[in-house]
Formats: structure tokens, C-alpha cells, sequence
């Protein structure tokens, strides 16, 4: 059975925003380094999104995703299923197609996904499912296309036992209890966007305190995603407290991610290239930077099978 879920009116987008290009970063990133956020969106001609858009549309291709990474000096990536898509993961599969096992991907599936679906996604390269706690912060309902915590439990059982883990967008209170219940499940979790911390609260504020906590005793992993929780682009200092600790609990669970093509972020959206500069300023060790920027990715996702 195709990965692909039936939709009866597909929506093609005409107003897009092209992605935003980077520059290359001024050191060399270590050899199969990876970025392991971002998405790809179109060509809408043939990848018609199956849910309305929240946020206007980029024109993210595979072709122009690899010229990111090549630009960049990523040797992998991992793709990441955006909401408008929901759970027709068609783009996601062909890329991974196309990307000849130099990519891993994050799909999204609801509960009453089939067996022969889940296979066929594992054998094209999928390593772990997206679920979204994050509201909409204008109506305070899940994002359109986004399936949440109560998939993940219904499939835990059937991830486990291929061995993909569950993937996370939720605010930073709610970590520790969908943790604890991943945990029950036997479900490894990861994070996405740093755990979705306010800055202005401090690095002593429980929520945060509490997230280390877990980084800390590998009970969770993250990903490094600096632009999605600072507003001060482009150097992002605010967050550089935050960053550091997570580095001092645990290097060996975080990751790197840029989060491209950055949707909802208008002209706030960085250069993939300067987050990396900012990344090797702030991790001044060349072991934790090869660790997070291309060991832990190796292991997480698969790419030493």
C-alpha cells in the first residue's frame, strides 16, 4: 500500500514564497554532519497539500532542499512532515527516494494506519512519527493536518517494534508528562525546537529546570533549533544561557536542526549558514560539536544500518 492517504480535494497553492537560500558557513562542517529539521514543500503540482495552510506556503522542492544541504556542507538530512501535508506523506517518500539514503525521515500517521503503510515508510528511510501538542496561539485548536499524543499511544506498540521513536512539538510544561507517558509506552522521544522554553522566564524557571532534568538523565533528546525560540535574530543572545546548559546536561542527546524553509517567519527567517557560525561559536569544543552535528544523528535516525 502507498504511504500516501486518499484526499479527494487536493489544494495546490499559487501564492508562494520562494525558500530562503544560505550561505556557506565559515568553517568546514564535520564529515556526515546533518540537519535534522527541515521540510520540503512542492513542486504543489504534483505534491498538492491535503489540509489548508496555516502560514503561506513555501516552494521547497527536493532539488532545492539538496542544494541547501551541498551549500551548507551537510552530508545528511533528515525531513520532517509539515501539518499542511497531514498525513499523506507522498512528498516526504519521494524524497526519500530520491535522496539514495543520504536522507531520514520523520512521517506523520494516525492511528488507524495499516501495517503494510508503516513498512513501506520504514523500508523508504522513515525513522520516527511527528506529534503535535503546540496549539495554534490565535485560536488555541491543534494546527490543521497535525495529529497529536493520543496516535502516539495507539501506535506505540507497532513503532516499537521497528524501532522508530516518537517526535514532539509541545511547550516546555507539558515535556515532562508526555514524556513520562512515551516512557510507558517504551517509546524513545525528541523534542523539537530546544522544548519550546520562554527566554524570558530565565534558565532557573522550573519548566526549563525541569527539561534539563530529563536531557540529563537521557530520558529525552532535542533538537537545537535556536531560531523557533528567540525572537533576536540574527544572533540570537539571549538564548546562549539556555544553549549552554543544555550542552553541559547532555551532549550526547541533542541535535542540530535549522528548521528550513522557516515558515511563519517572514524576514526574521536566518541564513542557514550564519545558525551555523552561531552554533560553532557557542560550542567551542570540536568533539561535542562532530558529536551533536553528526554522531548522535548517525544513531538516532538510523544512518549506521
Amino acid at each position: 500500500m502507498s504511504p500516501q492517504s486518499a484526499h479527494t480535494d487536493p489544494l495546490r497553492p499559487t501564492d508562494v514564497v520562494p525558500a530562503k537560500m544560505p550561505h556557506a558557513p565559515a568553517a568546514a562542517l564535520p564529515a556526515n554532519a546533518c540537519d535534522t529539521h527541515s521540510h520540503v514543500f512542492g513542486p504543489y503540482e504534483r505534491f498538492a497539500f491535503s489540509t489548508a495552510s496555516s502560514y503561506p506556503p513555501p516552494l521547497a522542492p527536493f532539488d532545492t532542499y539538496l542544494a541547501m544541504l551541498d551549500t551548507i556542507g551537510a552530508g545528511r538530512g533528515v525531513l520532517v512532515q509539515p501539518a499542511p501535508y497531514g498525513t499523506d506523506n507522498t512528498a516526504l517518500a519521494d524524497a526519500l527516494v530520491r535522496g539514495k539514503g543520504r536522507i531520514r525521515g520523520v512521517a506523520v500517521l494516525d492511528a488507524n494506519a495499516d501495517d503494510a503503510t508503516l513498512t513501506a515508510l520504514e523500508n523508504g528511510g522513515v525513522r520516527a512519527l511527528r506529534f503535535n501538542e503546540m496549539p495554534v496561539a490565535q485560536t488555541g485548536k491543534p494546527y490543521p493536518g497535525s495529529v497529536g499524543m493520543s496516535a502516539a499511544l495507539a501506535l506505540a506498540s507497532r513503532m516499537r517494534d521497528i524501532g522508530w521513536h516518537a517526535q514532539v512539538w509541545a511547550r516546555c510544561a507539558d515535556v515532562p508528562s508526555i514524556a513520562d507517558k512515551l516512557a510507558n509506552v517504551g517509546l524513545p522521544v525528541v523534542f523539537e525546537h530546544m522544548g519550546c522554553f520562554d527566554p524570558a522566564l530565565g534558565t532557573r524557571h522550573a519548566d526549563f529546570q525541569n527539561l534539563l532534568a530529563l536531557l540529563r538523565e537521557g530520558r529525552i533528546a532535542m533538537k537545537l533549533a535556536v531560531c523557533r525560540v528567540s525572537k533576536q535574530a540574527p544572533h540570537y543572545t539571549d538564548l546562549r544561557p539556555f544553549h549552554d546548559s543544555m550542552i553541559e546536561a547532555n551532549p550526547r542527546q541533542l541535535l542540530w536542526a535549522s528548521d528550513w524553509p522557516y515558515v511563519r517567519m517572514g524576514d526574521a527567517a536566518p541564513d542557514v549558514g550564519a545558525l551555523l557560525d552561531t552554533f560553532t561559536e557557542w560550542v567551542d569544543d570540536a568533539a561535542i560539536r562532530k558529536a551533536i552535528l553528526a554522531d548522535n544523528p548517525a544513531r538516532v535516525y538510523g544512518f549506521e544500518r
